[in-house]
């Protein structure tokens, strides 16, 4: 990771004082890690659940109906940790989501999707960022575990030079800032919340649309926990740049860097930036310059 813990080290009561009192001023807020006190369920008529004191969250889709939830808050910049446990079994044709989003045409958009699959096959885990209503940057990773049977931490650091994406604390994704190099829009003005999702794709979600939902499978239920978000909850991008939280200048160190290439190396299915088909004159801007 680029970041390890802290080491122990004796603080005055002052330096303390005063630490808090800059958090405060650049609107930095940490999620308490409970659902009932961090988040909204927005959509699913009762399909969404808040279990165990606020500790667990499940999500369920049927044929009449996915779910959601959204943050209370909403945040420019920040570490953004979530741990899921997947649907099991046949789940073909089902999306399970973990994402940042602003709101409008203009939208910026930080992705984790999980496509589900028919039994025995992977997940596939779907990253993608989208930046003043332009996406179409995704890379996808197959799990090196299964996601279904276990909880997983997924990950994203988002600050004004990188969002980096981590799973189990290994960094699979580093998106620069390339507005300068390349021209290439960077979400850094529009404050985001945090959503999640359980919602029918059966039209592409697996193996481009060709295995569809097993309805006889349903209700498909996946668990989150541990949600824990850290950032600016500022109103601007003024306010927020003053904040000194370690998300704000988070980028991989040498040994985080090769993780990422090892990572990239072993799982990644898809770039799009050596989608010769979609960009037959060559890879998108950012692509080159990141290089």
């Amino acid at each position: 990771m680029a970041s390890g813990h802290p080491k122990l080290m004796l603080i005055s009561t002052t330096t303390l004082v005063l630490g808090a009192a800059l958090l405060l001023l650049a609107g930095v807020a940490s999620a308490a890690g409970n659902f009932y006190q961090d988040v909204d369920i927005t959509w699913g008529d009762g399909r969404g659940k808040i279990l165990n004191g606020g500790q667990l969250l499940t999500l369920s889709m049927d044929r009449s109906s996915g779910s959601g939830f959204q943050s209370k808050n909403q945040y420019l910049y920040g570490r953004f940790d979530m741990q899921l446990k997947l649907v099991p079994g046949d789940s073909a044709g089902t999306v399970t989501t973990f994402y940042l989003s602003s709101q409008g045409s203009q939208h910026d958009e930080i992705d984790f999707e999980f496509l589900g699959n028919a039994s025995g096959e992977p997940y596939t885990v779907h990253t993608n960022v989208y930046s003043q209503g332009k996406g179409g940057r995704e890379q996808q990773f197959r799990a090196w575990f299964d996601p279904t049977k276990d909880f997983h931490t997924y990950s994203v650091v988002w600050n004004p030079s990188h969002i980096v994406f981590y799973v189990d604390g290994v960094p699979i994704r580093d998106f620069r800032n390339m507005a300068s190099a390349a021209a290439v829009p960077f979400p850094t003005s529009q404050p985001m919340r945090v959503y999640a999702s359980v919602w029918d794709a059966e039209e592409w979600a697996t193996q481009g649309g060709r295995v569809k939902t097993d309805w006889s499978k349903a209700p498909f239920v996946a668990s989150y926990r541990g949600f824990a978000a850290a950032g600016c909850t500022a109103g601007g991008a003024a306010e927020c740049a003053k904040s000194n939280g370690a998300w704000m200048f988070q980028e991989l160190d040498a040994a985080g860097q090769e993780q990422l290439r090892k990572a990239q190396a072993t799982y990644m299915i898809y770039d799009y930036c050596t989608d010769k088909y979609r960009f037959p004159q060559g890879p998108p801007p950012e692509c080159s310059a990141a290089k």
